[in-house]
């Protein structure tokens, strides 16, 4: 009976501390808060609390709100005794608030897209009047559209990077590289237009995570192939980037994203190296608060859309010159006369979207520049 009650102590001691952390709140918040339009939870969550991440835990505590996820503009917030959140309903005229600024990360989640392998799509292979681009109201010829039916619309996308995981020790000095592609999606050394700079994350072996695609623009197929001719012919009917042969076709998405991110914690703790950073929009080598930043993990990982992350920069190995000397070049200190310093924080991520292997995710918060190869730990991750 004493080992019973021993045990129902610790589990109750265990559920009160974890709430006790769960419902940690800024001392500088205001009484109330009504909700904007264009707010975020991200936002509003740091407003009360001093780990966003945490709101859906926080917000479960009302059960008068029919759906504890959704707030609206115009609902007002306040914090009740023993530090709960209580919530009073506004209208309901506007769309309800979600955890990442859509008007933000809205281009990338139309316009980007990994997939395993793309060689197998429609693409173009020649442009009208012998062109070597094409844009808006120009007609393009592809192969592999047979079957389509006249008026149909889709997407040319153009594949840009190859994301590949390679293991460390295999790279005679950088565990990064360029694997830029051409215009037939093929390995090159540099192609200027594309939109990442990507990188290998280590790992046991080499693994392939998957092609990066950016939609140049969208078209409706005018004419089907035969009779007499071997493509289709597709209108380009919006502006956007040029289009050029060995550009790809695929069916234009009603709806190609999720509308809400709920901020949570990743569902499991990943083995150290296994989730970084491996890539940074725009070309750059680093980005900061609202920078768009591809991930190493994805669907297969656990991971979803809201999943929140902490990034840190990976501590480097340096010799101690103190002890062993200063009158030699860096690589001639072995491991024995080096240190590992700790990782440094560099700020929070959260998810927006998600495939297989790979996640994309929009930097909420920073205290300085997030780099290719940081680490992905959890939010609360200490060091």
């Amino acid at each position: 009976m004493l080992k019973r009650l021993r045990t129902v102590c610790a589990v109750a001691l265990l559920t009160v501390g974890t709430y006790a952390a769960a419902v940690e709140t800024r001392g500088d918040h205001p009484d109330t808060y009504v909700v904007k339009k264009g707010d975020t939870l991200w936002d509003i969550a740091g407003t009360f609390l001093k780990r966003p991440w945490l709101w859906p835990e926080i917000w479960q505590a009302n059960p008068q709100i029919q759906n504890p996820h959704l707030i609206y503009p115009g609902d007002v917030i306040s914090l009740a005794y023993l530090d709960r959140v209580a919530v009073q309903e506004g209208p309901r005229a506007e769309t309800p608030v979600t955890g990442v600024p859509l008007s933000e990360v809205e281009p990338f989640l139309k316009n980007l897209r990994v997939m395993d392998q793309f060689e197998q799509l429609p693409y173009v292979v020649a442009l009208e009047e012998d062109r070597l681009r094409a844009n808006s109201g120009h007609a393009i010829y592809v192969r592999g559209l047979a079957g389509a039916q006249p008026g149909a619309r889709f997407a040319v996308i153009r594949p840009t990077v190859e994301f590949t995981r390679l293991d460390r020790g295999q790279v005679c000095c950088d565990i990064f590289f360029k694997q830029d592609l051409d215009f037939r999606g093929r390995r090159i050394f540099a192609d200027y237009e594309n939109m990442w700079t990507s990188a290998i994350t280590p790992d046991q072996g080499q693994e392939h995570l998957g092609f990066e695609l950016v939609q140049v623009t969208t078209g409706s197929l005018s004419q089907v192939e035969g009779n007499g001719h071997d493509v289709s012919t597709l209108v380009v009917d919006a502006e956007g980037r040029e289009v050029r042969a060995g550009d790809r076709i695929v069916p234009v998405e009603a709806q190609p994203y999720d509308l809400q991110f709920f901020p949570h914690p990743p569902k499991q703790q990943f083995e150290y190296g296994r989730a970084r950073v491996i890539a940074v929009a725009d070309l750059l080598q680093n980005g900061g608060p609202r920078d768009v930043i591809a991930l190493s993990v994805g669907a297969r990982d656990g991971i979803d859309n809201g999943t929140v992350f902490s990034i840190w920069r990976v501590g480097s190995n340096v010799p101690d010159r103190v002890e062993y000397g200063n009158n030699r070049s860096e690589d001639l200190f072995g491991d024995a006369s080096r240190v590992r310093l700790p990782d440094e924080f560099a700020g929070h991520v959260m998810v927006f979207k998600t495939y297989d292997k790979v996640s994309y995710g929009l930097i909420m918060s920073g205290i300085k520049p997030t780099k290719i190869g940081y680490e992905l730990k959890h939010p609360d991750a200490p060091y």
